[in-house]
């Protein structure tokens, strides 16, 4: 395998996120032979009902499956709101794994990173996170977890991909899925 294609969702819609630029840091800093590319259309998709999943009937969910569909792995950037993941996320991962059983998501090695202002780095949302992928099918890398609190502290108005600890540590998690998704296609 040449290219290794990592899809990364961002749970938060706003611009100038922390957990946004997280991701931009991701592209940023991939190794070679990965192609990190962010999902910007998750504010698009409606929320889950199977009632409206009728292939080719919306557009927003379209792009989300062919988009996860042909990542080799996923990356997931979430905040964490009110204790738990953000809505836009978990509808992401719920529409990614239907149909139940063959999902965008299944068997993909995913790895989560999650940051937020409080202390504790949004492990809840982190934990959460790696539940919902793990049920709908995803190969959580069970071993690979960045939480990243105090982001207002840590990040004042510079870019994460300027702290150079921040910076090597994502490195490290998209390495972790470009060996991850190695190993599956050596197996």
């Amino acid at each position: 395998m040449s290219q290794t294609n990592i899809l990364v969702l961002v749970g938060s819609l706003r611009a100038a996120s922390v957990n946004r630029q997280l991701a931009e840091t991701a592209v940023s800093v991939a190794p070679e032979g990965a192609d990190v590319t962010v999902f910007d259309g998750l504010g698009e998709v409606p929320f889950y009902n199977e009632d409206i999943d009728v292939a080719g009937s919306l557009p927003a969910v379209e792009a989300l499956r062919d988009a996860a569909g042909r990542a080799d792995a996923l990356l997931i950037l979430t905040p964490e709101y009110n204790g738990t993941i953000p809505a836009v996320l978990k509808n992401a991962i719920d529409w990614i794994s239907r149909p139940y059983g063959t999902g965008a998501v299944k068997d993909k090695p995913v790895a989560v990173i999650s940051a937020s202002p409080s202390g504790n780095g949004a492990q809840w949302a982190h934990e959460d996170t790696r539940k919902a992928v793990r049920i709908a099918g995803g190969k959580v890398l069970e071993d690979v977890t960045l939480a990243i609190g105090g982001t207002i502290d840590k990040f004042g108005d510079r870019h994460p991909r300027e702290n150079a600890e921040v910076a090597q540590q994502v490195a490290d998690v998209v390495t972790s899925l470009v060996d991850a998704t190695k190993q599956l296609v050596d197996a």
